[in-house]
């Protein structure tokens, strides 16, 4: 499948280096779930089926965003309640073996320091470090961001308390760090 945008490119690449078994989603499409008429619903597609090794299976949504090293300025972590609303069905859908997830992919100008990202690389000369947070923990902390655009994000010390390498949550080392 061909994909548009060189987050959910970079992503894809990531797993595929790492060996890691995934299903791309086509995010052009939208699926219809219900009977036939007025009872279908339109659901927001997420972009990757991720199968583990030692945790559940994840439905990965990824979300990119641009990140300067030398702004000081916090780790953007909004989405929409779009995304939120369509995890959730998908969660319900796909059933208690599957996790939803939003990977957040940070582009970086330059090689960001391991410091702030535990999980980074390289794809197309530019540098991507990542993070992800399960959709459960993302909806204990989100607090509305712009009712005009229908988005929502969680508190800084939030997101740095629930967020983990997606590593963990393939192996099964999901447990919410402490601060």
């Amino acid at each position: 499948m061909q994909r548009r945008f060189h987050y959910e490119l970079a992503f894809e690449h990531y797993l595929r280096e790492n060996g890691i078994p995934h299903i791309s989603v086509d995010e052009a499409k939208r699926s219809l779930i219900g009977n036939k008429g007025a009872g279908k619903v339109n659901i927001k597609s997420f972009d990757f089926v991720v199968y583990a090794e030692g945790g559940a299976n994840l439905l990965i949504d990824v979300k990119g965003r641009k990140h300067a090293a030398n702004t000081g300025r916090a780790l953007q972590n909004w989405v929409t309640e779009d995304d939120v609303k369509g995890l959730t069905k998908w969660q319900h859908i796909f059933g208690d073996n599957f996790v939803p997830v939003f990977v957040f992919l940070y582009w970086c100008d330059v090689q960001p320091p391991d410091a702030l990202f535990m999980e980074i690389f390289e794809f197309k000369d530019r540098w991507y470090a990542m993070t992800a947070v399960k959709l459960e923990e993302y909806m204990s902390y989100m607090r509305p961001r712009s009712a005009a655009w229908g988005t929502v994000s969680i508190p800084t010390s939030s997101f740095d308390r629930i967020q983990r390498p997606l590593q963990d949550l393939l192996t099964g080392l999901s447990e919410t760090k402490s601060i």
